[in-house]
């Protein structure tokens, strides 16, 4: 009988109860909430190697700045837009923008509209880095960094004659 992962009889851990680490989970956290997957990949690591939670404040300022500007651009061209068409229709005109004339409105508007279409793209630029990242992140949760790995460079002479550098690795 097994009783919280352990063996009454030999107090072994039963392999059956140890949960591992998906990958896949990771990564559908990440494209549902961004930044879950981080979490789920900090909580998942063994303690010393703790260090997602730093990433959550960079993600979340990346998507509000492209976020933001996406807003910023697509109102901004919207009233450009609106000004250009008030002035070819006889509507009511906008004192800010008295000092345009109409090419330099349809100038800006078009200027608008492209730094719009690039904080789409940042914004999902930044969206995928996340997702990419908890994706990456999460192969490594369980890796083994041990103090047993090691490698030497030593110079050497390749075939008796020729100077070269010798790359030996340890593992133990």
């Amino acid at each position: 009988m097994c009783l919280n992962g352990f063996s009454q009889d030999t107090n072994s851990v039963n392999l059956d109860t140890i949960q591992k680490h998906s990958v896949y989970k990771a990564t559908i956290l990440s494209t549902i909430i961004p930044g879950a997957g981080q979490i789920y990949n900090h909580i998942a690591m063994p303690k010393g190697k703790k260090k997602a939670f730093w990433k959550l404040p960079i993600i979340y300022a990346g998507l509000g700045y492209t976020g933001y500007s996406l807003i910023y651009n697509q109102i901004t061209a919207a009233s450009f837009k609106t000004e250009y068409k008030n002035r070819q229709n006889g509507g009511q005109l906008n004192a800010d923008y008295a000092v345009y004339d109409d090419d330099a409105l349809i100038t800006l508007y078009r200027q608008y509209l492209d730094l719009r279409d690039a904080s789409i793209f940042g914004f999902g630029g930044m969206y995928l880095l996340q997702i990419a990242d908890a994706h990456i992140e999460a192969h490594f949760c369980n890796f083994d960094i041990s103090d047993d790995i090691s490698f030497q460079l030593r110079p050497s002479f390749v075939a008796g004659a020729f100077p070269g550098v010798s790359l030996t690795f340890h593992f133990n």
